[in-house]
């Protein structure tokens, strides 16, 4: 990781994000690899050579820098100076910020997100900055009253009509600025989810990698071409989940999914980049090993090539050396 490039993970709540990110500092084969400190949560992922210059921004190398599960705006108006502040070395325009992120199942990560919440988990203290500012009380209300909304019911948590868990993944990854950020009366409802929508896909496009939670190995896979990096320990597909272990009725998987019907849109569509992604990936290293098996062969028959004259010669040099011996006999 030499250069001024840096890579910035966009954490979404629920996708498997920790365990990614996880891996990001402790499971990459690097020259110089990232120094965890036992009992610390943040490791120190610095260039080699001596440059304390980070080559990653996440939340375990340099924190919460630009907010807590910053979103795609926070983030993109937030990485440049929060690299400045840090003290890294270099001039900011000379740097590449490759955004990566991960996405999951729609009903999945919203049922973990409620799980999660009915244990007692906030994010209250999230900026939701946007346009230099968070949003007003009355833009963006709380679902609950008091320091969390533990306890709550599947029924309670999708009822909350202002519930951020509901199409998290489009909000987090879409312009909110194209939409007058949180403010609902800046255009219609139909017309804002439009051009949400449109935004996340075109920001997930655009970014250097995705992964899929339900696609652990093909993730693993996809990141180690991308990046030309290498993962010590395999990804593993964790199959039960706490959102797997909730049993829920048809009818309550369809509001779930009408709650989400933008996230749904938006995972459907990166399921199918994702694996178009993969396949090519794949099409591609298929074809460097073929050619590489070619040239490997061709300079093998130029090696035999050389070999023959070589051997030609001295078998006439051994016949020439026997006839004169019989000459003298």
């Amino acid at each position: 990781m030499r250069g001024r490039d840096v890579i910035v993970f966009l954490h979404i709540q629920k996708t498997g994000g920790t365990t990614f990110g996880r891996h990001l500092v402790r499971n990459i084969h690097l020259e110089q690899p990232c120094y965890c400190r036992a009992g610390q949560k943040k490791c120190a992922c610095h260039r080699p050579g001596g440059d304390k210059d980070t080559w990653l921004f996440s939340r375990f190398s340099t924190g919460w820098s630009c907010g807590l599960h910053a979103d795609w705006t926070e983030l993109t108006s937030c990485v440049p100076a929060a690299m400045e502040r840090r003290g890294c070395a270099g001039n900011r325009t000379l740097r590449n910020f490759y955004y990566i992120t991960m996405l999951r199942d729609p009903v999945s990560r919203y049922l973990s997100e409620w799980k999660h919440v009915q244990r007692g988990a906030t994010w209250k203290t999230s900026l939701h900055m946007c346009d230099g500012r968070s949003p007003t009380p009355d833009e963006l209300p709380t679902c609950y009253e008091g320091d969390d909304w533990s306890g709550v019911s599947l029924q309670e948590f999708m009822d909350c009509s202002y519930n951020l868990a509901s199409n998290r993944q489009v909000r987090m990854l879409a312009d909110l600025s194209l939409v007058g950020c949180y403010n609902l009366t800046f255009m219609n409802e139909s017309e804002r989810n439009m051009i949400l929508l449109q935004s996340a896909k075109n920001n997930l496009k655009n970014m250097a990698f995705f992964g899929l939670t339900e696609f652990q190995r093909k993730t693993q896979y996809l990141f180690e071409r991308t990046f030309n990096l290498k993962f010590i320990s395999p990804f593993t597909q964790f199959n039960v989940t706490r959102a797997s272990n909730v049993d829920i009725g048809e009818d309550v998987r369809q509001r779930i999914e009408e709650l989400n019907f933008l996230d749904m849109q938006l995972y459907e569509y990166a399921k199918d980049l994702f694996l178009q992604r993969f396949q090519y990936s794949k099409q591609e290293e298929h074809q460097k090993n073929r050619l590489k098996r070619r040239e490997e062969r061709r300079l093998l028959r130029e090696q035999r090539a050389h070999q023959w004259p070589r051997e030609e010669a001295a078998e006439v040099a051994v016949t020439e050396d026997y006839n004169s011996q019989v000459a003298r006999w």
